[in-house]
């Protein structure tokens, strides 16, 4: 199951994206920058929410296994 920092990273990439397209559209570099950089955070809080609830599936996996 997804946790928060796995939805906050796609809600950042999300954000970051809209505001790129946005910066393409009205020319505005500064805009497309900030939403490149917003993507690129949301890409590591993702990852970083990932990696957190392998480690947390797997210290089930060893408790379950250990209670048997």
């Amino acid at each position: 199951m997804i946790n928060k920092d796995e939805a906050a990273g796609k809600a950042e990439q999300l954000k970051g994206k809209v505001k790129d397209k946005v910066g393409e559209w009205t020319n505005d570099p500064e805009l497309e920058a900030e939403g490149e950089a917003d993507q690129v955070e949301g890409k590591v809080r993702e990852s970083f929410g990932t990696a957190k609830r392998k480690v947390d599936d797997a210290v089930d996996e060893v408790k379950s296994r250990l209670n048997r």
